[in-house]
């Protein structure tokens, strides 16, 4: 029983990551590869997309979990850096792992993640307070897509759960 609730979290992203399910990012092309793509092409876009952050913790998680900035503005095409930070409250030492998704569901397989701390687990000391970066990159196909039509905020949002000591 513990060995499948620890395997639980590696096999939901990988259900996730494979179905899109919960506004998770599926993965096709690598960002790697896309961006060489675009620029091999020479895509350009001129539209502005307001990504905002979002940071919650499960009940019984001891932390204090925010983004260190409430949003930023991107082009399709472009990547940025944005910074969440964590704060262990507790008197002893808390490992803690996160999961992430992507609002509204359908602008997430244009939400690409270069580097970002969602499924890894981050183990803090008491009081200990870290600042964790999160670097992405918005598909220049949002643009064309006539289904993103509208959808001028994107929304990433991560909950910490805590893990248990076994």
């Amino acid at each position: 029983m513990v060995g499948a609730s620890y395997a639980a979290v590696p096999l939901y992203r990988r259900f996730c990551q494979a179905t899109g399910y919960g506004g998770t990012v599926q993965r096709r092309e690598s960002v790697e590869e896309k961006i060489s793509r675009h620029a091999r092409d020479g895509t350009t876009t001129s539209r502005e997309i307001i990504v905002q952050f979002n940071a919650d913790v499960a009940d019984g998680m001891p932390w204090k979990f925010i983004p260190t900035q409430r949003e930023v503005r991107v082009k399709p095409g472009e990547s940025a850096l944005a910074f969440y930070t964590a704060e262990n409250r507790s008197s002893a030492p808390i490992t803690g792992v996160s999961t992430y998704n992507v609002a509204p569901m359908k602008a997430a397989i244009y939400f690409n993640k270069i580097q970002c701390f969602c499924f890894e687990e981050q183990t803090l000391l008491p009081g200990e307070q870290i600042d964790m970066p999160v670097f992405f990159y918005i598909d220049p196909e949002f643009e064309t897509d006539p289904k993103m039509e509208g959808v001028n905020n994107i929304v990433l949002s991560y909950t910490f759960f805590k893990v248990n000591d076994s």
